[in-house]
């Protein structure tokens, strides 16, 4: 993953100017559809074979309050990368909020693995880099399926370096990290296993029905969940 920090940089300097002020519900800019049509075919394939699998007998042979632990493990350790980004989005309450949310999980959960906080009228927060650019005034730019990560945009690819510049789990050593981040991909995994079910039963092209599955969720991210409505419902009914 550190080896392919520089690609995804530069290639997210190479097209992001002239994609930075595309509206969040025009078309899809999707010029290199075929190559990501390849790639997601890719990591389709190996999601089948491989991790789907994984998952499947994760959560059927864990624990439920096993995977809740690591579950919240992992989510704790997303923290400091949220109060980070809520201090670059001009965010000073809720940076403040997931500061106490960090500290109460972590001391009082036992290193995250008890979500403490949420009772305690902390709610969770998620951000991240590709958030802030989106906040800053970038747009999202083309439409990337990257390898092995899945769906993306110009705009979130180049916030990719700065993310993982704050996963502790990096910093560890070499046996930890990849045993963690293997842990970690497959309890995300397993949390999709219902999604994934939806999506296998009820559409025809699956890159499709990802790639706007994958477009609104960043907008209503970077509303914070409250999107305003987009234009385009305004102009399906006076066509």
């Amino acid at each position: 993953m550190n080896a392919a920090k520089p690609v995804l940089l530069l290639l997210a300097v190479l097209t992001l100017q002239g994609c930075a002020h595309r509206g969040p519900y025009e078309e899809a800019s999707d010029p290199l559809e075929p190559i990501n049509r390849m790639v997601y075919t890719f990591n389709d394939k190996l999601d089948k074979y491989v991790l789907k699998p994984v998952a499947q007998r994760y959560q059927a042979h864990v624990p439920v309050v096993v995977r809740t632990g690591v579950r919240n493990f992992f989510s704790n350790l997303g923290e400091p990368l949220t109060i980070v980004n809520d201090v670059l989005q001009a965010k000073p309450a809720a940076a403040a909020s997931d500061f106490m949310r960090f500290t109460f999980n972590t001391v009082f959960g036992v290193a995250g693995l008890f979500d403490v906080a949420t009772g305690w009228d902390l709610p969770k927060h998620k951000e991240d880099f590709g958030q802030t650019f989106a906040v800053w005034g970038i747009g999202e730019g083309w439409y990337l399926v990257l390898p092995l990560l899945g769906p993306s945009n110009v705009r979130d690819t180049a916030g990719l370096p700065f993310n993982w510049q704050w996963d502790p789990v990096l910093y560890t050593e070499r046996a930890v990290k990849y045993s963690a981040s293997g842990l970690r991909v497959v309890s995300q995994r397993a949390d999709l296993l219902t999604a994934s079910k939806v999506l296998d039963a009820a559409t025809l092209d699956p890159y499709i029905s990802v790639r706007e599955a994958y477009r609104q969720k960043r907008w209503s991210d970077q509303h914070d969940g409250e999107p305003p409505e987009p234009d385009f419902f305004d102009e399906e009914l006076t066509d």
